[in-house]
């Protein structure tokens, strides 16, 4: 079981380096990986969790202002990266075209692709589940081979879900996943959307490789409850 930690944009040098000595006290059997703030991965001083980001350029290095490249991640010691996040398509207008653009650059550099993906409150009313996922899908990994598609992460989020504190019946998510098994059924696949450590029991199945936490990131002491539950 992976668990994702996406501290999104939040936590000052001052309070992460307070934040990640209470990260230090947990102890579980679990892959967990901590996603921090650009700013914070060189801070982050931790054995038992691995490091993540939570977004890379498109481009490698070179004469882009403001962008941070895979290789510069890797350098820094990264071993996975968000891509895809309904905030930054949302936000940053992201496309399916710039993912797959980052998620290359991320496989070229020996570093993990964390993929979001889901729909909106009125793509899942009109039944559009299943066509969304497969388009953010197929467009994410146009031109990959198989067994680099193998080795990325999907993250289906259900955008409706993320900070609302709403989530899916547990037999929507299985469903979900069982149609991102038949395309790609070599892939982890984690959920993500309002967990915490209050509705995990009635998120865990065995169809959930691992889970993708926003806010309940923020807090060590639920992140505990919430692992010691799976």
């Amino acid at each position: 079981m992976i668990v994702i930690l996406n501290n999104k944009c939040n936590l000052s040098k001052t309070e992460f380096i307070k934040y990640q000595e209470e990260l230090k006290t947990i102890n579980t059997e679990h892959e967990v990986v901590l996603c921090p703030t650009y700013l914070n991965i060189n801070n982050c001083q931790l054995e038992t969790i691995k490091i993540g980001a939570q977004n890379v350029s498109c481009t490698d290095n070179g004469a882009y202002t403001g962008e941070i490249s895979a290789r510069d991640l890797k350098d820094s010691g990264v071993k996975y990266t968000i891509v895809g996040h309904s905030e930054r398509r949302k936000y940053q207008n992201e496309s399916n075209y710039d993912i797959n653009e980052k998620i290359k650059r991320l496989l070229e550099n020996d570093i993990t692709p964390i993929l979001c993906i889901g729909e909106t409150e009125d793509e899942r009313n009109n039944g559009l589940v299943e066509y969304i996922i497969n388009k953010q899908l197929s467009e994410s990994l146009r031109g990959l081979l198989e067994e680099k598609i193998k080795k990325i992460i999907i993250a289906y989020e259900p955008i409706w879900s993320i900070g609302t504190g709403l989530i899916p019946d547990i037999d929507d998510i299985i469903n979900v996943n069982n149609f991102i098994k038949k395309l790609y059924p070599n892939n982890q696949i984690i959920y993500g959307g309002s967990a915490n450590e209050n509705n995990i029991q009635n998120l865990k199945s065995k169809a959930i490789d691992g889970y993708l936490l926003g806010g309940l990131s923020l807090k060590p002491e639920k992140i505990k409850e919430f692992l010691d539950q799976l």
